[in-house]
């Protein structure tokens, strides 16, 4: 008798799917022949966000005879990647779950189960990740791991394997999460990094205000560049202070337009610059108190054979 050497843990995928075409399902299938090879059973979770291409038709009839349970979350509208791929955690059941961002695979496809060993090593979070990243990336993981209060050190992945202990230790510590990779480096549990000879592409779309509120949530950067602006002002006000001082000695006074103007433009964009600071902190606080509605989904729509 033959014995079935794949492991018994429960496997979610979450895959995120915004006009991918056929690219979706060329992802699915090599994700299928690495689950089958390695999982006696999983189920795959795919995230529409609003497609507005036939990617849904590719999948959906890729699908059709498919042995394991494929689920589909239609999203009401255009959401980007963080709410949607949240809806996907929440509708996962798996003891371990991958997240997938992309249906690009930049990387060794044996790297989606030794992502499921070095797990199994005893991490809770497995990110894989290229050695190279854009310049973009680059500068801000640099500033936030500078900032941030977690020992594991964020970088450009292309995927991850979560375990259900770390999902629900994010959801424990907040409802909503703006940020999941910010907010696994903050649970306390153990990190891990797979590394392929690659790189990945970044996506533009809403970056800017994903870095802005992971920056503002997630470490203390906001803090750190508002006493970097008191500190200049604190300088500039003394600097003023001493040269009032010098043309007083001097007797030698002029009228001070210029100077006064110039202290006050500088003053006032100080000041507003720190303004900017508090009311981001604010509208975050008012987002994440009040705004119980993390996501919105249109359907669900489960295929199965």
């Amino acid at each position: 008798m033959e014995t079935d050497n794949r492991e018994n843990n429960f496997i979610s995928a979450v895959v995120y799917l915004h006009n991918d075409g056929i690219r979706a399902v060329q992802f699915f299938k090599i994700l299928c022949e690495e689950l089958d090879a390695h999982f006696t059973q999983y189920e795959l979770i795919a995230v529409d966000d609003a497609c507005t291409d036939d990617t849904v038709e590719q999948v959906r009839g890729w699908a059709k005879g498919l042995a394991a349970p494929l689920t589909f979350l239609h999203m009401s509208l255009y959401q980007r990647r963080e709410p949607c791929m949240n809806a996907g955690l929440d509708a996962a059941i798996g003891d371990y779950i991958y997240e997938f961002d992309s249906t690009e695979t930049p990387y060794p496809h044996d790297l989606i189960f030794k992502a499921y060993t070095m797990a199994q090593a005893g991490n809770d979070i497995v990110s894989v990740c290229p050695d190279h990243a854009q310049g973009s990336s680059r500068v801000f993981y640099s500033l936030f791991n500078r900032s941030s209060r977690s020992n594991y050190k964020l970088r450009t992945d292309a995927f991850r394997l979560v375990s259900r202990r770390a999902v629900n230790r994010v959801h424990a510590n907040s409802e909503h999460l703006p940020y999941r990779k910010a907010a696994y480096a903050a649970s306390g549990l153990k990190m891990s990094t797979l590394v392929f000879d690659g790189h990945v592409n970044d996506h533009a779309a809403g970056r800017f205000s994903l870095a802005a509120d992971s920056l503002a949530l997630y470490t203390d950067a906001g803090f750190k560049v508002s006493a970097g602006i008191t500190l200049a002002m604190l300088a500039l006000a003394v600097a003023e202070l001493l040269y009032t001082l010098v043309i007083l000695c001097v007797g030698n006074p002029v009228a001070g337009w210029t100077t006064t103007m110039f202290v006050l433009t500088v003053g006032f964009a100080g000041v507003f610059a720190v303004l900017t600071i508090i009311v981001k902190y604010l509208s975050l606080l008012v987002d994440l108190i009040f705004q119980k509605q993390k996501y919105l989904v249109e359907s669900i729509e489960k295929l199965q054979k």
